[in-house]
């Protein structure tokens, strides 16, 4: 039904739709009729009664005023057609007939046309409720993505229209990409990989854009590689090239193992091993800078072998080039050695070397740049638009459920998308540096000089505990895991020493370098005072050292006291019987899994007496150390509880006093 309006109308943003009995004439063609009716009335109507013949006079008045109201015709609108007979035998049925056309027109008066008040067209002031998103001059399709982050600027017309599509393509409503179906393409198919899978990206339904904003420029390519004039010795396999070193006079050492056992049993959810290392040719680098007590040493570990062999194959690499020497020209920037100068390099070099050596592949979660490198290389049309959304400004939130999520290795990413391989200098221009991982000292390196002194050999040994870490990797398999880059590599050169001849140990060895010698744990350690060493798993490792050291000098009992974190006593509890003869006297050792179930961070809590005794002790000392996840977090709330407690402060004051304590290093933290 036609819209009429009055000056009077207030102004409505309701949208009425033509009824389906309507045909489509004009309004004016109604009015034309209208007119017809009150001509013919008169001659049909002669022997009407004065009262109904004032009536009409009333009705015939107010249609004419409602005609003065009619606004020109406006174009491409809805529009309704009323029949009005042009005769009526029946005078009483011809004025019912006009009655109701005029109900029907008093109706209209209140309603406007689509929304349009064509008697105020002034510039009308937007309501919160309807207040529409901006848009641009092209209308993009909406991408229903699911992240709550998602941003919507230009893509949106705000009726609401983008659910509806969805949701009639959920229910089957709808058929992507046939004539009248909302969608103009079909939604792209994401890969059905178990790679793919363990991504847990919310893309569905992803549709092609008209555009992408915010998306980077592919990444320049900074590494180059050219056949190599010159022969070229790798020792990839046992040692980093020459060019990988620390900053100088760093340099990486071959250590021998000169023992290894594992530490926990079989069963235990973390497998520790203990490291003897012989560093008795170590050089000396600077003068009077020895290995500590609560030192650490840096190692440097090779990306694994097979993860290696894997993304040649994925890069289509031949297996000839892999080895071949090549000449790598880099545009600047310190890499591929590890704190060397800030300059443009030229070396000779293999690809399997780099690769081994220089680039992390697994320890990082991908930046855009990299995830550009592979959309750029995608051969699969979906997988490129997937890998676009990624990096562009729409898909930031999926982007950040992508790196807050498990780590993400470079080679679950060339199995999630398999068509893409980009050139090796591509690739490598974009990875991340391979970096040294650090291992606290778990002896006293002093007294380990002093017992290899008596012997004949006089070899200088230092001791490190590792516990491996690993992560899931089901899209391999059932029950896979990924195993760190530092830990793995410790962890296979532990059980390749123990299970090779004697004679063939001393061709194992662990590239190594001196460094971290002024951590906080090395530089605060003295060994006088009383002293509080509260550490969880392999964080327990440096505190050996300390009770070593301070066992050369005088009885431990009273003066220095252990709380180890472990979960089962039975499977994992580090270095049992190596305390001293006060073992007992010194060390509290806090199952998490058995027995009491207790953390130790709540047995800070049970000990608060100690703990208040130690910290108000002019020289005395409280040293943590542990994963930073839930045993650094958590310790640091008991000893705030301690404060609160026995101190009778308020939580802002226990956190301001225990930070005053860490500035004036009489508490020691060291997490990871």
């Amino acid at each position: 039904m036609a819209d009429v309006l009055s000056p009077r109308t207030p102004r409505r943003r309701l949208y009425h739709p033509p009824s389906p009995h309507s045909s489509p004439t004009s309004i004016h063609s109604s009015t034309h009729q209208l007119q017809q009716a009150k001509k013919a009335m008169p001659s049909k109507v002669a022997h009407i009664s004065p009262q109904k013949e004032s009536k009409a006079k009333e009705r015939a008045d107010l249609i004419t005023s409602m005609e003065n109201s009619v606004p020109e015709e406006p174009t491409s609108l809805p529009v309704a057609h009323i029949e009005v007979p042009a005769s009526a035998e029946n005078n009483d049925q011809a004025i019912l007939e006009v009655d109701q056309l005029v109900e029907q027109m008093s109706k209209l008066k209140a309603t406007p046309v689509l929304g349009i008040d064509f008697t105020q067209m002034g510039k009308r002031r937007r309501r919160a409720s309807t207040h529409l998103v901006s848009v641009g001059g092209k209308k993009h399709s909406l991408l229903s993505d699911s992240s709550a982050t998602n941003l919507i600027t230009g893509e949106c017309c705000g009726g609401g229209c983008c659910k509806l599509v969805a949701e009639e393509f959920n229910s089957g409503t709808s058929t992507p990409g046939t004539p009248g179906s909302p969608f103009p393409v079909e939604p792209i198919a994401l890969p059905t990989n178990p790679a793919f899978a363990s991504l847990r990206l919310t893309l569905s339904p992803l549709r092609p854009r008209n555009k992408l904003s915010g998306v980077p420029a592919l990444p320049a390519q900074t590494k180059h590689l050219h056949a190599a004039s010159t022969p070229h010795q790798s020792t990839c396999e046992t040692h980093p090239p020459t060019f990988v070193t620390p900053h100088p006079p760093y340099s990486i050492f071959p250590a021998r193992i000169h023992d290894t056992r594992a530490l926990t049993k079989d069963g235990a959810s973390k497998p520790t091993y203990h490291f003897d290392l012989d560093v008795t040719d170590y050089p000396d680098e600077i003068e009077g800078v020895d290995f500590r007590v609560g030192g650490a040493i840096g190692v440097l570990a090779p990306n694994y072998g097979r993860d290696v062999d894997e993304i040649f194959d994925k890069l289509q690499v031949p297996e000839a080039d892999r080895d071949a020497p090549v000449t790598l020209e880099t545009d600047g920037g310190r890499w591929p050695t590890i704190w060397g100068e800030d300059k443009p390099r030229s070396l000779t070099t293999t690809r399997r070397e780099l690769l081994t050596w220089t680039v992390d592949i697994q320890s990082n979660a991908p930046k855009k740049q990299v995830l550009r490198v592979l959309a750029e290389y995608a051969h699969e049309e979906n997988e490129k638009a997937i890998l676009m959304y990624l990096c562009s400004r729409q898909g930031q939130a999926a982007f950040c459920e992508l790196r807050t999520g498990p780590h993400v290795s470079l080679l679950q990413l060339l199995y999630a998308f398999p068509s893409c391989r980009p050139p090796f200098e591509s690739l490598i221009s974009v990875l991340p540096d391979l970096m040294p991982r650090f291992y606290s000292l778990s002896s006293d390196p002093h007294l380990s000089s002093l017992q290899n002194s008596k012997s004949t050999t006089k070899r200088r040994t230092i001791e490190v505990a590792v516990t491996l870490h690993d992560d899931d990797e089901s899209w391999r398999g059932k029950g896979a895991r990924r195993q760190g880059v530092g830990s793995g590599f410790l962890q296979r050169q532990a059980q390749k020493w123990l299970a090779a001849d004697p004679s063939e140990r001393d061709k194992i060895r662990i590239p190594m370098f001196r460094g971290l010698m002024a951590n906080p744990l090395a530089k605060e350690f003295h060994a006088d005072g009383p002293m509080l060493l509260i550490g969880a798993g392999v964080g327990i490792a440096p505190f050996r050292g300390f009770v070593q050291r301070r066992l050369q000098n005088a009885n431990c009992a009273n003066k220095v006291w252990v709380l180890q974190g472990i979960r089962d006593s039975l499977l994992d509890e580090l270095y049992s019987g190596e305390w001293g003869v006060h073992e007992d006297k010194i060390r509290k050792v806090v199952e998490s899994r058995v027995g009491t179930g207790r953390y130790v961070q709540e047995e800070v809590i049970a000990q608060a007496d100690l703990v208040w005794f130690i910290i108000n002790n002019v020289e005395g000392k409280v040293f943590v150390c542990g994963s930073s996840k839930g045993m650094g977090a958590g310790v640091e709330n008991a000893l705030i509880e301690v404060a609160m407690k026995k101190g009778r402060l308020s939580k802002e004051a226990a956190k301001d006093f225990w930070k005053k304590k860490k500035e004036g290093f009489q508490y020691i933290t060291e997490t990871w």
